[in-house]
């Protein structure tokens, strides 16, 4: 997918968008704040909104053009959007909501088969219920179904995950990759999460004030805003569970055992771990209460506001912690020596 916008909105002076960048790619991000003009796009490209002027090309193809008096309408540029409200039809079935754009779709368009959706989405219980009678994340994963039946060339999800918890995030956040690389469908993930961003995309869009304010992607985006956030840089570990241990859950990581306070019983799982939670040591330290102690190589260092971020490999994983100015000096941190990483089990988060 390839998507190229050169627009202007104005709305009085209340507010004002205007940008222009071309992205190619099939899991784009686009980040900012509330009020950064995110939504905005979405309606732009949807054909929700018409810009004063400018020019949208999807895949070549031209959406809008104020010079040459294009304006496609919704129905016909083949974008399906879901947003932050599922916004079901509470008087039909989840079968129903989702056969209704599948119905509406042209039969030369159709290549996505229903019973392979509903198998990649494990809606297969719940065709005959009412959607009054679902929870929140099974509510969005019956819009996903509904947007993406309806064949669309390009799905927008707007928001669309922010009213859940971080469990059903995560749920939402697997059917959609599965489901996109399934069947092809590229999309555009808003959001002013970065962990949602990081999770589901692989190029981001940087918005504020209106504006793109840069193209990078996720892990870049997170370590620029290392030094702003109030919880610094947070690494995202996918780990397995191995067993208990003396009130502990012990996780494989990569190479690694790790020893975890907030776990489960459930064999996979994702674990926050701020790099504010992790304390640097040059030498083997003789007695320390945190239960991870990790043997580390520095691989490269780099500035994050008043700190310094150190990038540490640790096996075939990588972790990001970070130190003020005068630690990073004092300890001689540098690209290629060894560190010890020392982690508390009460500093992981879990997220599944």
């Amino acid at each position: 997918m390839e998507l190229h916008m050169e627009v202007s909105k104005s709305y009085g002076g209340a507010f004002d968008l205007k940008t222009g960048f071309r992205v190619a790619g099939e899991q784009i991000g686009v980040f900012g704040a509330s009020g950064s003009g995110k939504s905005t796009l979405v309606s732009l490209i949807a054909g929700l909104l018409a810009p004063d002027e400018g020019e949208i090309l999807l895949d070549g193809d031209c959406l809008f053009s104020s010079e040459r008096g294009i304006n496609l309408p919704p129905q016909e540029r083949r974008i399906a959007i879901v947003f932050q409200d599922s916004c079901l039809f509470p008087h039909l079935t989840v079968e129903a909501n989702l056969l209704y754009g599948y119905r509406r779709c042209p039969a030369r368009q159709r290549r996505i088969d229903v019973k392979s959706l509903v198998s990649v989405l494990k809606l297969d219980g719940f065709l005959d219920r009412c959607v009054n009678r679902l929870s929140g994340g099974e509510k969005q994963r019956v819009a996903l179904g509904r947007a993406i039946l309806s064949n669309p060339r390009l799905l927008l999800m707007d928001e669309s995950l922010s009213a859940l918890d971080d469990g059903l995030k995560l749920q939402i956040i697997h059917y959609l990759k599965r489901a996109s690389e399934k069947f092809g469908i590229p999309y555009i993930f808003i959001s002013h999460s970065l962990l949602e961003i990081r999770l589901l995309t692989d190029q981001v869009l940087a918005m504020g004030g209106g504006r793109v304010l840069g193209q990078t992607t996720p892990e870049q985006l997170a370590r620029d805003r290392m030094g702003q956030s109030q919880v610094g840089y947070i690494n995202l570990l996918q780990v397995e569970k191995l067993r208990k241990m003396g009130g502990l859950y012990v996780y494989r990581w990569g190479m690694e055992e790790i020893f975890v306070s907030a776990g489960n019983d459930e064999p996979m799982a994702v674990l926050e771990l701020s790099s504010r939670d992790i304390i640097l040591f040059t030498r083997h330290p003789e007695a320390v209460s945190a239960r991870n102690l990790l043997k580390c190589t520095v691989m490269d260092t780099f500035p994050s506001g008043n700190k310094v971020g150190v990038e540490l490999r640790c096996g075939h994983e990588t972790l990001i912690a970070e130190v003020v100015v005068q630690a990073a000096d004092d300890l001689a941190i540098q690209a290629r020596n060894e560190v010890y990483a020392v982690i508390k089990a009460s500093s992981f988060r879990r997220l599944s």
